[in-house]
Formats: structure tokens, C-alpha cells, sequence
């Protein structure tokens, strides 16, 4: 796994996406824990009208990065795209910090701030456009490892953020370094990454309607499903865990608080060990095989009732949601290997409607048993998506051989 190390270090187009992806992270991080505490108890939000508010700017962000994912495609390079959604995210969370308004939050959340959140998949998308030029194994490794700095900086910035807001009076000020990180992010691109564009072949000038079938053919579409229901079991145990924990196991929010942070930091090398796997082994049954961990995670914490039981379970949670976050990145850029713009973007569909799959699972579980035995139904939902996953790589296996 070192060996990624001065890869990316001594590769310029791999570098500079990197490091911008360290400053994104604070964007999200910085702002995510506050949001609704801002919108609801200082904005005067109401439940339902935030709880559309999150929804519709979800639409916003899974579109915007589909669309700009197949347009970036067709453009030379992406570094004018980065530029502009990074001045996106500078108006965006710039005004919610200096303008205490329910309207410049509302227009911001919903437009800009998404914007500036599709960033991500365009990064990854400039990444994958250099690691389709080298060995494929070595390639997943650079992207667990750049998924890896990603989530150390995700998981950092909290912690600083909240001791420097401890005394405000708002938490506002947090989305004045979410501006500040995203004018790193222009700084960083605008300043280092000329050039830095699709680094491989012509631009193509596929029409957008024929790159989006691409989406929706059932070889991909599939594919996209089984791996939303994966990511749907972390979001699920960001659902349950807290409530678990407080319930059940009779902990307090400061465990809650520990305990994310903990499986945050610990993910970070994990997802490093899962970048070195998919260098010897198909990346498919890496993922296969980190999911069964989760899965056996979830399966434990329904059974948990002290507050040691969650902590034993640490390794185990850090271990699964690592393969779970950092894996399918190559295995959805590589259903759409010769698109990195439109391969990439299906980490937000597949986001979005993990998301959804999250929530739903949750109403399901909490409809006919406790926070514990939903845990019960998100393994068995778990078991059944790592079936499918590997009864539709086994059946595309079989059709690449030769009769």
C-alpha cells in the first residue's frame, strides 16, 4: 500500500485532486453535524419544511452531478468545472454565515450548496481519467487511499470545529469555513492543476440522452441497486447506533459522540487495507467479503445491551464501513469504465438512493420491532444484496467466456 503513497505525490494529476479533496472534506464536515440545528432552532425551520428542504436539495445533487459528469465528458478538461462549483460553494455557504436569513438558507442549501457538493464526483472523475492509464490493481489502490485522506479530513474537522464554537452563540460561523475551504479548493485548481483535465483519450461528443441510457441499461442499473442497498446499511447504522446506544445499551451522547469519532479516525486505515486487496484479489469479492463484515456488525449490535458491547464492536463497524465507503468507488466507475465523468457520477445516484433505501429500511424495522431488531433486518438486507452482487458478477463472468 505504500507504494500508492509516491504515486500520488509524484503524479500532478493525481496530487492536486487529492488535496483538494482533504479541503472539500471540511466543507462537508464543517457544515453537516449543523445544518439542522441551524435551520431548525435558529432559523425557526419547521421539521417538515426542513425534512424537504434535505430531500429536494438531495434531487438537486444527485442531478447536478449526473449532468455535469456526462458534460464533463465531452469537455477537455474538468478544471473549469471544479473552478465554478467551487465559487458555487463559496456564495453558498459565504452567504448562510454572513446573512442570518430562512430565505438566503433555504435558496443556498437547495441550489448552491449541492452544487458545490457535486465536486466530489467530479474530482474522483479527474482522478479516474489518470488511473485508467495504469495497472488496474494499482489504480483501486490510489483511489482507497485518496477515499482514505478524505475520510481523515471528515473525520478531524468536527472535532475542531466544535471546540472552536463551544462558546457561540451560533453555530454559523462554521459555514464561514466551508466558504473558506472551498476557496482553497478554487486557490488549489485554479493556481496548480493547468492542464489537469482528462489526461487519456479525445473527449467524446456522445448526446446526453444516449449517455444517460447508459445509466438505466440493466447490466448497470442493477449493479447501481445492490451497491445502494450496501451504502444503505451504513447510513441504517447512522440511524440505529446512536439510538441503540442509548437505549439499549444504556449509554449516554457522549458515547454516541466517542464512538463516531472513533470508527471515523479507524476507518482511515482500513480503507487502506482495503485498497491493497483489490491489488490481488477482484475487486467484487473484496467488497463481498467487507460487507459480510458489516453485515455481521449489524447482526452483534442488535444483540448488544451494554454500553461495552457497542465498544467491542468498534473494529468490526470501522472494518465493514470502510470497504462498504471506499470500494464501490471502483467497482461503479468501472461499470462505465470508458466514461470517468458518467462512471463517476453514479456514486451520487448511488448515494441517493442508498439514502432512501436507508430510510425506508428503517420505517420497516421500527414498524414491526425495536431499534435492536431492526439491526436484525438491516443484516438480513445486507445478506441478501451481497447474494445478488455476486449472482450478477458470476452470470457477467459466464457470458465473457468464450463458448
Amino acid at each position: 500500500m505504500s507504494s500508492s503513497f509516491p504515486l500520488i505525490l509524484g503524479d500532478k494529476r493525481i496530487r492536486i485532486p487529492t488535496v483538494t479533496l482533504v479541503a472539500l472534506a471540511f466543507t462537508y464536515a464543517s457544515t453537516v453535524p449543523y445544518q439542522s440545528i441551524i435551520g431548525i432552532n435558529e432559523l425557526g425551520l419547521g421539521n417538515g419544511a426542513y425534512s424537504a428542504l434535505v430531500f429536494f436539495s438531495a434531487i438537486v445533487n444527485v442531478t447536478t452531478s449526473l449532468t455535469l459528469g456526462i458534460w464533463s465528458d465531452r469537455l477537455k478538461e474538468r478544471r473549469p468545472l471544479v473552478l465554478a462549483l467551487s465559487v458555487a460553494g463559496m456564495l453558498g455557504f459565504g452567504s448562510i454565515a454572513i446573512i442570518h436569513s430562512p430565505a438566503i438558507f433555504i435558496v443556498s442549501t437547495l441550489l448552491l450548496v449541492p452544487m458545490s457538493n457535486s465536486t466530489y464526483s467530479l474530482l474522483f472523475a479527474s482522478l479516474r481519467a489518470r488511473t485508467n492509464q495504469i495497472e488496474r490493481g494499482q489504480a483501486a489502490a490510489v483511489t482507497a487511499t485518496v477515499r482514505a485522506l478524505f475520510s481523515g479530513s471528515w473525520a478531524l474537522a468536527p472535532g475542531l470545529i466544535g471546540l472552536y464554537l463551544a462558546n457561540s452563540a451560533s453555530m454559523t460561523p462554521a459555514y464561514g469555513i466551508a466558504a473558506f475551504a472551498s476557496l482553497v479548493c478554487f486557490c488549489l485548481f485554479f493556481l496548480f492543476a493547468p492542464g489537469n483535465g482528462t489526461a487519456g483519450p479525445a473527449p467524446d461528443h456522445v448526446g446526453f440522452l444516449a449517455s444517460l441510457k447508459r445509466i438505466f441499461m440493466p447490466t448497470v442499473l442493477l449493479r447501481v441497486v445492490v451497491m445502494s442497498l450496501l451504502f444503505g446499511l451504513q447510513r441504517l447504522n447512522g440511524m440505529l447506533s446512536p439510538l441503540i446506544i442509548t437505549h439499549a445499551a444504556g449509554g449516554t451522547v457522549v458515547d454516541v459522540g466517542f464512538m463516531a469519532g472513533l470508527t471515523a479516525f479507524l476507518e482511515m486505515p482500513f480503507m487502506m487495507m482495503w485498497g491493497f486487496a483489490q491489488r490481488r484479489f477482484r475487486t467484487v469479492h473484496v467488497l463481498a467479503f467487507g460487507a459480510l463484515i458489516y453485515c455481521t456488525y449489524l447482526m452483534l449490535l442488535g444483540f448488544a445491551s451494554a454500553r461495552w458491547h457497542v465498544y467491542a464492536l468498534l473494529l468490526l463497524n470501522a472494518c465493514g464501513a470502510a470497504a462498504i465507503l471506499s470500494v464501490p468507488i471502483t467497482y461503479l466507475q468501472d461499470l462505465i469504465a470508458d466514461r470517468p465523468g458518467l462512471g463517476t457520477s453514479l456514486i451520487s445516484l448511488n448515494s441517493f438512493i442508498g439514502t432512501g433505501i436507508a430510510a425506508g429500511l428503517f420505517a420497516f424495522g421500527t414498524g414491526i420491532t425495536n431499534y435492536s431488531g431492526t439491526a436484525f433486518v438491516g443484516a438480513g438486507a445486507g445478506l441478501a444484496a451481497i447474494g445478488a452482487l455476486l449472482y450478477l458478477e458470476s452470470e457477467r463472468r459466464q457470458a465473457r467466456q468464450p463458448a
